[in-house]
């Protein structure tokens, strides 16, 4: 007869395994000596080195008895099913491994590959650190929201980076993080950001007028509040670009001057 601590011992196991096995009901509950202690036998060891055995191959602990108890057809077909899942389990855990080395990054957190490299070339041209931060955070809403149109907005910007105004406007804004609302610079953002415009409308790319029928869209006033909110000089480009006819930041839009004061 074995005590528990021998039968752990014998089985390869700890005698809080073999306990938990006992409450599980996966080891049966042997009979007690005099004194109350369990007393187990050989057979008691075989069966705790086959669960043992199951167990350290992956086998979850709520099929274990089933295989115990099966005929050799039915324990090599569950044997198949239970590596079948193991090995997506093994995928699944490669995937996440991929994404976690991609995360030491950081800009990789909720963000494509496409906006990552957009965000380094910024870096890389000399744009303020706070400010890709800020244009981060915004990708990050727009890979959730629309995913589908990231990749090809962001081969758009590739391409403006090309135009001089565009590079300016880039570093005037960065720098705009610390200045105060009458800076005089907060001016010229606001006429890149027109001499931009005007070459939008006329390329076709800012529809005019559409501020009576576009409905109200919440994601797009999000982005907008963001941009707002990022330094007092945002809130003053915004205004001064408003008393000249172009509303919004995320979506503009061209608003004649008959209207402007309706």
């Amino acid at each position: 007869m074995l005590t528990i601590g021998q039968l752990a011992c014998h089985a390869g196991v700890t005698v809080r395994a073999v306990r938990h096995y006992h409450h599980i009901g996966l080891l049966p509950e042997p009979e007690r000596d005099h004194s109350g202690y369990r007393i187990y036998n050989a057979a008691a060891v075989v069966q705790l080195i086959r669960i043992r055995t199951l167990a350290d191959a992956g086998v979850p602990l709520a099929r274990v008895q089933e295989l115990l108890n099966a005929s050799p057809e039915e324990f090599a077909h569950d044997i198949q099913e239970i590596d079948k899942q193991l090995r997506a389990e093994i995928r699944r855990l490669q995937d996440n491994r991929k994404r976690i080395a991609k995360l030491a990054a950081g800009d990789h957190l909720a963000l494509p590959q496409s906006v990552v490299d957009y965000l380094n070339r910024l870096r890389g041209l000399g744009v303020d650190e706070r400010y890709i931060e800020l244009e981060r955070d915004s990708w990050i809403m727009v890979a959730a929201q629309a995913p589908q149109v990231v990749d090809s907005v962001i081969a758009k910007k590739h391409e403006d980076l090309n135009n001089p105004d565009i590079l300016r406007l880039y570093h005037l804004v960065s720098e705009a993080l610390d200045w105060p609302t009458d800076d005089p610079r907060v001016v010229e953002i606001a006429d890149v950001v027109e001499r931009l415009l005007i070459d939008a409308v006329e390329a076709g790319e800012v529809e005019v007028d559409t501020a009576t029928n576009n409905a109200d869209d919440p994601f797009v006033d999000l982005l907008d509040s963001a941009m707002a909110e990022s330094t007092p000089a945002a809130k003053k480009v915004l205004a001064i670009l408003e008393e000249r006819g172009w509303k919004g930041w995320t979506r503009i839009e061209r608003v004649p001057a008959d209207r402007l004061n309706t």
